[in-house]
Order: C-alpha cells, then structure tokens, then sequence
C-alpha cells in the first residue's frame, strides 16, 4: 500500500511541475511575440532615422499627433527618434535576459519532470514485481 500512496504523491507532484513548465513555455512564447514587435519597431526607426539623415537642414519635417500634423525641429526629430532607438534597443536586450532566464527554467523543469518520470516508472516496476 505504501508504494500506491507514495506513486499518486509522485504523479500529483508530476503534474504541478508539468503545469508550472506549460506556465513558463507560454511566458517563453509571449516573450516572442513582443520581442518580434520591438524588432519590428525598431527597423522602422532606424529607416526613419535614415530618411531624416538625408534631408538638408532646412527642410520641413512633421510630426502625427492625433488628427493634426505639427511642425517639427529637424534637429528634434532626429533626437526624438534616436532616443526612441535606445529606448527598444534597451527593451530588446531585457527581453534577452528574461528569455534566458525563462530558457533556464524551462530545462531545469524538464530535467526535474524527467527525474519524477523515472522514479515513477521504477516505483511501478518494483510494484509490478510485487
């Protein structure tokens, strides 16, 4: 009877472990999507900062806010822009450490599910012979 109660722990503590690497897989899979927003974002940017390198000093340059196009400072722009750059560029590389950490944790909860698996299969071996 002890190996029957001590083979349901096992397989309850299998399942929250299974649970708890399906929790950090959808963290990982979330971490992608808006990891891939900021690259995108950040394409634009640098195109956009491109495009401003290339006008002459006087040229106009505006700006959307809601409905309106406003009058903006090139020199401002620029700064406006390569601002927002170092901001995603900041953004993307904590998205790449919490990938990472996510990554550690995800192997670490495979190998631990992989060790009750096994002890799992010798406690119903060791039944079976019983």
């Amino acid at each position: 009877m002890a190996s029957s109660s001590a083979l349901r722990e096992l397989q309850r503590e299998l399942e929250a472990k299974a649970n708890d690497l399906s929790k950090i897989q959808k963290d990982i899979s979330k971490n992608h999507q808006v990891r891939k927003k900021y690259t995108i974002q950040l394409g634009e940017n640098e195109l956009v900062l491109k495009e401003l390198d290339l006008l002459s000093e006087d040229a106009n340059v505006f700006k959307l806010i809601g409905p309106v196009l406003v009058k903006q400072d090139l020199a401002e722009a620029r700064a406006n822009v390569r601002k927002r750059i170092e901001y995603i560029s900041a953004e993307l590389k904590r998205l790449d450490a919490t990938l990472q950490d996510l990554e550690e944790k995800q192997n670490s909860k495979k190998e631990t599910i992989l060790k009750l698996q096994q002890r799992a299969q010798a406690l119903q071996a060791g039944k079976a012979k019983a």
